[in-house]
């Protein structure tokens, strides 16, 4: 310590010791001090980071990175990954739910037993042992669990089943970014449930959605929980939880009025507002060099409304197929996907589309189109269109779906927005941004089915046990925390996961009588239970501050010459700038008053 080589009294020496040798149940001390602490602070932002997350995070000290999406956690990170870890175990425990620990690295010939080493393609990070046998690093482990269980469990009264564990997963992602947002190798507590029915399958569910609720909310979040698409994991279906913040890669679409949420994939679209128009003859105009919406909107005098794009997609399993919907609107290929069941969509480049339609780009036509042609449901609606004619530079007008050109089948396409009546009530929803940080999904009978997991019932029938999932990650949770809370200055952490509760900042370390002070009051907060890191480096008043406000510790109680002359100390809240002067005899009782409000749980 810094203070110990300033040649401090014994007696302060003695309070600090004290101070220091405190330790919650699992032994870690309520106090530590900033000269002993690893945490590596930098002054400039480091030019790879786009978030303030990422940022931030490498600033305080937090994080460094090792290769691309792989980091190092840092002291003052994993302290607060326990303490999001507790919070999960609690909430977990508290429902049943047994913690365990799975292998990392998973014979790949699980992944072909469920079909799933294709669909995961590249992203599953392959190799082979000395053996050649082909093994992958585990980025989820349906699989394995899947497998225990088959061969564990027999009949019915083994059931309901609910194991967790938290563990290092690893995903080949072909672009990481944005720290540990998008990283290759993150933390992640996943959980799977097991049931003899569908509808007990349900009940776990509902317990683990009212778990992920208490677990973000005792983490001080401001999140959302909306119905989601399920992916690769796949299942009937499945909730996202979202932390709200203007960075966020998710677009959340919900109901002020009745409290429906989904995530922009998922969110239903019915009966939303078109340019109907009126019944027309099919007119081919001239529309020279007019191959975007907007351009032809303006040329010929029309809402983007009664345009209707063709858009060439190719489906993975499926082929073409020629997908229409209003020029104001956008194609959600997640539904595209999901009601045509044809695999991964992509929309096909010109040259394809030229190849495959014999139509140049822009003017591509439903008219006479001998490929598959889908719409969605508002072009049912349309009486007067306007789309391509098939040749350069010319479109046609007036065109009215099953009179002008064929459709093979309508479905909700298109991307929900701000002001869509709402597919519960019918009021308007909202768009905000989010992050996620959870899923649950109800798997059904998808994983047991493929690898054979069994229960005999008690009237001797044997059936395909129901199976849940559900994962947190919990590094994009603590990157979430600070994308939504932070300003110019740092982090603002929520109390719930802070690395420590209080900063507290002796001001002249080389006074006795400041320094004596601090170290008093270290001891009273350390016996109260406050995580306290102190300060005690020789720097001057404005860097400290700065590193305080840069780390984001809840309180920072700042103790001076001109404050222990009048008695007092100097108590600011980190997320209100509020500033209150305490008697120092009094400060300690009050900073854990403050610590216990802010960690009650408000369900």
């Amino acid at each position: 310590m810094a203070s110990e080589s300033g040649g401090m009294p014994p007696e302060i020496l003695s309070l600090l010791k004290e101070a220091l040798s405190r330790t919650d149940p699992e032994g870690e001390p309520y106090a530590r001090t900033m000269s002993s602490v690893f945490a590596p602070t930098l002054k400039e932002d480091p030019a790879e980071a786009e978030l303030a997350s990422h940022r931030l995070m490498i600033r305080a000290g937090l994080i460094r990175k090792l290769a691309g999406g792989i980091y190092s956690y840092l002291p003052a990170m994993l302290r607060s990954l326990r303490k999001l870890e507790r919070i999960i175990r609690r909430a977990l425990n508290s429902r049943g739910a047994q913690e365990l620990l799975l292998p990392a690295v998973q014979p790949l010939e699980l992944w072909k037993e469920s079909g799933r080493d294709r669909k995961y393609g590249p992203e599953l990070l392959r190799l082979r042992d000395r053996h050649n046998r082909e093994f992958a690093i585990g980025p989820t482990h349906e699989e394995v669990i899947t497998d225990i269980v088959r061969r564990e469990i027999r009949s019915f009264r083994d059931l309901p089943l609910n194991l967790y564990q938290i563990q290092t997963k690893f995903r080949d992602e072909i672009r990481p970014r944005f720290g540990l947002m998008r990283g290759r190798e993150f933390i992640m507590k996943d959980a799977y449930s097991f049931d003899t029915c569908s509808e007990a399958a349900n009940d776990s569910y509902r317990a683990m959605h009212e778990a992920y609720t208490e677990i973000f909310g005792r983490c001080g979040l401001n999140f959302a929980a909306v119905e989601a698409d399920s992916g690769a994991i796949g299942g009937s279906y499945s909730h996202e939880f979202m932390v709200i913040a203007d960075s966020g890669e998710n677009t959340l679409v919900s109901c002020p009025e009745c409290g429906y949420a989904a995530n922009q994939e998922k969110a239903e679209l019915t009966g939303y507002a078109v340019h109907e128009g009126r019944e027309e003859e099919l007119a081919k105009v001239s529309t020279p060099d007019q191959r975007h919406v907007p351009e032809l909107a303006k040329f010929l005098d029309v809402p983007e409304s009664c345009i209707i794009k063709s858009m060439l997609f190719i489906l993975e399993d499926k082929g073409p197929v020629l997908v229409l919907i209003p020029g104001d609107r956008e194609i959600n290929p997640v539904k595209l996907e999901n009601c045509l069941a044809g695999g991964a969509a992509r929309l096909a480049g010109p040259e394809e589309a030229l190849e495959i339609t014999g139509m140049p780009p822009g003017f591509v036509t439903p008219v006479g189109a001998k490929v598959r042609i889908v719409a969605d449901r508002a072009v049912s609606r349309m009486l007067s269109g306007t789309v391509g004619a098939g040749e350069e530079g010319w479109h046609f007008t007036g065109a009215k779906p099953g009179r002008d050109f064929r459709v093979d089948e309508y479905h909700d396409l298109a991307m929900s927005v701000a002001g869509d009546p709402c597919p519960r009530c019918g009021k308007p929803v909202t768009v905000r941004r989010g992050i996620e940080v959870g899923h649950v999904f109800k798997l059904g009978t998808r994983y047991s089915e493929a690898l054979g997991a069994r229960i005999a019932l008690a009237d001797g029938s044997e059936v395909p046990i129901f199976m849940g999932c559900y994962g947190i990650g919990l590094g994009r949770t603590i990157a979430a925390s600070i994308e939504q809370s932070h300003d110019k200055d740092g982090i603002v952490w929520p109390m719930p996961l802070a690395p420590w509760e209080a900063a507290l900042l002796p001001l002249q370390t080389q006074k006795p009588e400041v320094m004596g002070r601090a170290a008093a009051l270290l001891r009273e907060l350390a016996v109260l239970g406050v995580e306290t890191l102190l300060d005690d480096r020789d720097e001057r008043p404005g860097l400290k501050f700065k590193d305080a406000d840069l780390m984001g510790l809840p309180l920072r109680i700042t103790v001076s010459e001109k404050s222990v002359a009048k008695g007092a100390c100097e108590l600011r809240e980190r997320a209100t700038g509020a500033v209150t002067m305490l008697p120092l005899e009094a400060a300690a009782a009050a900073v854990k008053e403050m610590r216990d409000r802010a960690l009650a749980f408000r369900p």
